[in-house]
């Protein structure tokens, strides 16, 4: 029996990052781990998970849990679950595939510019519910031509088409060209994978040359059911099977001839066996043997890792020599025992550098594969202006370096962040987001840009903040810098100003003694000016000079702190807010050249009311009036038997009478 293999069969790149990517949180050893939905539509492999504690479980049940890990599958969800998951605590771990991806941001920007999105494929497949929640709510889902009839009846609305990934090549086209018939103002982007258009071309391929043909893949896959429907027209004996106890052999007990192809969530251990027993002669490897009967230098193989040491890693590629991989070609990091990373049994794609590396064997190189995937993911994310995550790997002089897949993305300083920032280094390590706004990997030139989006996010929050405060709010910052005149208070999307002379009621000499950056404070907007906020802390009801007109009437002895002296006098802070001037007249009852001879700063005191203006918030004090007066000297006593006598005539008298 001649039995054909497709080479398309099997994991596609979208599904083969996702199971990486649980696999690292595994490895990681991260608990719990939650995929919302089945990873891939493949029950083996979804049980295999479960077994290695990953569980799969649906939005209702995803949305009672807390604290976790969640891993978004290959056919992501709307940005509506992503914030719900957020906000339940949930670490999310995106492996939505690319090519998804980039559907996503086309209906979101082609909704935004007024057209009304038409998603051909099927109404009920998770990735075609994700593409939905990109795009509002009127968007049109249609598989097959009896659904074109819920079009809109204005045939000068303008639409937009997109197709599922997965979606079968020939009938979205059949079904494009009758919606252009209708004579819309449209715009059609063919989103079917590529890779999808290749498996499905080369399945009717083989099944128009075979006996009998043979679809491996999950019940529930609706790319492997695409598959199966277009060998069917092709090949009446198809059978859709997902594991070998799903197929008779007395189906193909007297074929000449079959072929094999499978879905892209089908593993290739699955699609071993089925070979197996179709082909008693040649085992699988043999089969790749044959069908890899040579390669080429920088052409991408596939093989099953067969030893690995502290610095290589071997790989059974189906070709006469084994390849290797040295650690410098697999990773940057030149300290990395590989044993903890690769084990024996693992699949991995390589990349060939040398057909004979001088000693019989293929060098292969990981990193360099992994570069040219980042580059194409990269290049994705730049014409499609994807916003990326990456951790920032290094901080360089001139900016920040990150890495993704592989791949290094520059950072400049000045596009970090919408403010200036002298030190970089709190990046280290961190996740960030960012665009690509240049790329030209030859000149090893890709530049990122942060600060876009950081301005782009600002603004939002400005807005939403203006639209809900006004005067008189008592609204909740953070203090972002203090300086010796005022404070700025970040308030969640603008700054607002806290000047020195609204800080208290009392005095303030150096604000920079009061406040500290990165403290909350609540404070009153006093004023909003265009995108000028002014703030105080001089809240109304804590107004000392409320009840000030009895606490402070006239005649009232009072206590205060000598706060600051002038030459005509000092000024007595009775509380907060509240001042009184003590003339220098007024210190004491003897003459007092100035304040300074007599009193401190600080010094506290006891004095009188003398006078109070409430409408000009002044009060006068006096020390002197709690002084006693000085004693008057007492007079002599009178004797009623002496004389009254004027002593100074008797005295000039006596001196005339000298003279004769």
């Amino acid at each position: 029996m001649k039995v054909t293999v497709a080479k398309t069969a099997g994991f596609c790149f979208g599904v083969k990052r996702a199971m990486e990517q649980v696999y690292e949180q595994i490895r990681e050893g991260v608990k719990p781990i939650y995929t919302l939905g089945p990873i891939i539509h493949n029950d083996e492999v979804v049980r295999e998970l479960e077994r290695q504690g990953v569980r799969a479980v649906s939005e209702k049940e995803i949305m009672e849990l807390s604290g976790g890990t969640v891993i978004i599958r290959s056919h992501g969800v709307g940005p509506e679950i992503c914030g719900r998951l957020s906000r339940g605590g949930m670490h999310i771990v995106d492996a939505t595939c690319p090519f998804v991806k980039k559907i996503h941001n086309i209906v979101r920007e082609q909704s935004a510019a007024g057209r009304r999105i038409v998603i051909i494929g099927d109404r009920d497949h998770p990735e075609v519910e994700g593409i939905r929640g990109w795009c509002g709510e009127d968007a049109i889902t249609v598989r097959s031509e009896e659904d074109l009839a819920i079009l809109p009846s204005d045939m000068n609305e303008k639409l937009c088409i997109v197709s599922q990934t997965t979606f079968n090549y020939k009938k979205f086209k059949e079904l494009v060209e009758k919606i252009s018939k209708r004579g819309y103002d449209i715009i059609v982007l063919d989103t079917i994978c590529s890779a999808t258009e290749e498996r499905q071309r080369e399945a009717e391929h083989i099944a128009s040359q075979v006996d009998a043909m043979i679809v491996i893949g999950g019940k529930n896959s609706s790319n492997t059911r695409k598959l199966y429907e277009i060998c069917h027209e092709k090949c009446k004996n198809t059978h859709f099977i997902q594991t070998l106890n799903d197929l008779s052999p007395e189906s193909v007990k007297s074929v000449r001839s079959v072929g094999i192809t499978a879905g892209a969530s089908t593993p290739n251990n699955i699609i071993e066996e089925v070979y197996a027993r179709m082909s008693a002669e040649m085992s699988f490897e043999q089969m790749l043997e044959e069908s890899l009967k040579t390669i080429r230098t920088g052409e991408v193989v596939t093989g099953k890792v067969i030893d690995v040491k502290e610095d290589e890693i071997v790989l059974n590629i189906g070709y006469k020599s084994d390849g290797i991989i040295p650690r410098s070609e697999y990773t940057n990091d030149s300290g990395l025992d590989l044993r903890t990373v690769v084990h024996v049994g693992d699949e991995l794609e390589a990349k060939v550098v040398k057909v004979n590396d001088g000693e019989g064997q293929v060098a292969l190189s990981y990193k360099k594969l992994a570069a040219d995937r980042g580059n194409k993911r990269l290049e994705e994310a730049f014409n499609n202006q994807e916003v990326l995550t990456a951790r920032v790997a290094q901080v360089l002089e001139g900016g920040l370096s990150v890495i993704v897949e592989e791949t290094r993305v520059f950072i400049p300083a000045s596009l970090v962040s919408d403010i200036y920032e002298r030190d970089l280094s709190k990046y280290d390590g961190q996740e960030i987001e960012f665009v690509i706004t240049e790329f030209n990997p030859r000149r090893r030139r890709i530049i990122g840009d942060r600060r876009q989006l950081m301005a782009a996010r600002k603004k939002e929050l400005q807005e939403a903040l203006f639209s809900r405060i006004h005067v008189g709010d008592v609204v909740e910052g953070i203090i972002k810098n203090v300086t010796d005149f005022g404070a700025f208070i970040d308030l969640g999307g603008s700054d607002g100003l806290l000047h020195i002379s609204e800080m208290s009621w009392g005095r303030v000499e150096n604000p920079k003694k009061v406040f500290k950056v990165g403290e909350k404070l609540t404070t009153l907007i006093k004023d909003i000016n265009g995108e000028k906020i002014a703030l105080s802390l001089k809240f109304p009801d804590q107004n000392p000079w409320t009840n000030a007109s009895e606490k402070y009437a006239v005649g009232n002895i009072v206590k205060g702190r000598v706060a600051r002296m002038t030459d005509f006098g000092a000024f007595v802070e009775l509380e907060p807010g509240v001042d009184a001037l003590l003339h220098v007249s007024q210190i004491a009852r003897e003459h007092v050249d100035k304040p300074s001879d007599v009193l401190s700063i600080g010094q506290e005191i006891e004095a009188r009311i003398v006078d109070f203006n409430e409408a000009d918030h002044k009060i006068s004090l006096s020390i002197k009036a709690l002084q006693a007066p000085a004693p008057k000297p007492e007079a002599p006593a009178e004797d009623e038997d002496i004389a009254d006598v004027d002593v100074e005539a008797v005295g000039a008298a006596l001196e005339a009478k000298e003279e004769d």
